[in-house]
């Protein structure tokens, strides 16, 4: 395929990415609510729930797991929803999908798959190689 030349990409295009992200923004708030849920009311156990002698040293960490899980989850997923955000200000200042590294343009198949994606695969590896982010 040959390399995209261009300094960005064009006001449609953008409006493109938009959608994408808007839509991926719109489920990664949803996920994020649900999560926040669950961790805030993973130590209830309810009101009817009055003999606690039948419970055991295992569910209660099996409950704990599942908090600490729900709480990493919704750590990541609050980071995205931040990314994806972000993302939208790109576009806005018609920055988006350019490489912060080469100042390439990000090829639009990875943009689609990884639309908060700010390198090109080429420079993230070679960011990684380097051992910087």
């Amino acid at each position: 395929m040959a390399e995209d030349t261009r300094t960005r990409y064009s006001d449609e295009e953008l409006a493109e990415f938009k959608a994408i992200i808007v839509e991926m923004l719109d489920k990664a708030k949803k996920e994020y609510a649900t999560l926040r849920e669950v961790v805030m009311h993973a130590t209830s156990n309810g009101t009817d729930d009055t003999s606690p002698s039948f419970r055991t040293v295992e569910d209660d960490g099996a409950d704990q797991l599942s908090k600490e899980e729900a709480s990493q989850m919704a750590q990541r997923q609050y980071k995205f929803i931040q990314n994806l955000e972000a993302a939208l200000v790109r576009i806005e200042n018609k920055t988006y999908g350019i490489c912060r590294v080469t100042g390439k343009l990000i090829p639009k198949e990875r943009l689609r798959l990884v639309p908060h994606a700010t390198l090109t695969v080429e420079a993230k590896e070679m960011l990684a190689k380097s051992g910087r982010n």
